[in-house]
């Protein structure tokens, strides 16, 4: 029997409540999005743009020390995801290039799971290992393996 709740034990009575404080998912797409910062912060503009400067300044602090960390030793992605989720706890824009985050990565994690793409990825790797091997034998045949503590003197 449906009451006209989503939620099981529920009456018809709460259902138009329930529904008031669950946005459906055509609408408000945008909702979750924006401060995540305490009610007494947001109240007062001075402290929540200080509040807003200081979320930006760790956050800016920890994707920096992640590109640095790019090319040097060191998880630099994972940080990088880490300061965009420190911004995103107050600036729309982090959240929103978050959330594009997350779906291309499940994406990416579901398309890699296609038998089909995994067969074909490893069949082209398989390619590419023969041709390296191919041209490297073909290097070694045409000029030789010779040792740097075999060089002759010239």
């Amino acid at each position: 029997m449906n009451t006209g709740s989503d939620e099981p034990g529920e009456v018809a009575v709460t259902a138009d409540k329930a529904k008031a404080d669950r946005p459906e998912a055509g609408e408000g797409a945008e909702s979750g999005l924006g401060s995540r910062a305490p009610e007494f912060i947001k109240s007062r503009r001075l402290l929540h743009l200080s509040w807003q400067v200081g979320i930006f300044v760790v956050g800016l602090a920890v994707v920096v020390a992640g590109i640095i960390m790019l090319p040097l030793p060191g998880p630099g992605w994972v940080v990088i995801f880490g300061g965009m989720a420190i911004w995103a706890t107050e600036f729309v824009w982090a959240q929103l290039v978050l959330r594009w985050t997350k779906r291309k990565v499940t994406e990416a994690a579901q398309r890699a799971l296609d038998p089909k793409v995994r067969r074909r990825n490893i069949t082209l790797t398989v390619i590419g290992l023969v041709v390296i091997g191919v041209l490297a034998g073909i290097y070694l045949w045409k000029f030789g393996l010779v040792m740097p503590w075999k060089i002759k003197d010239q």
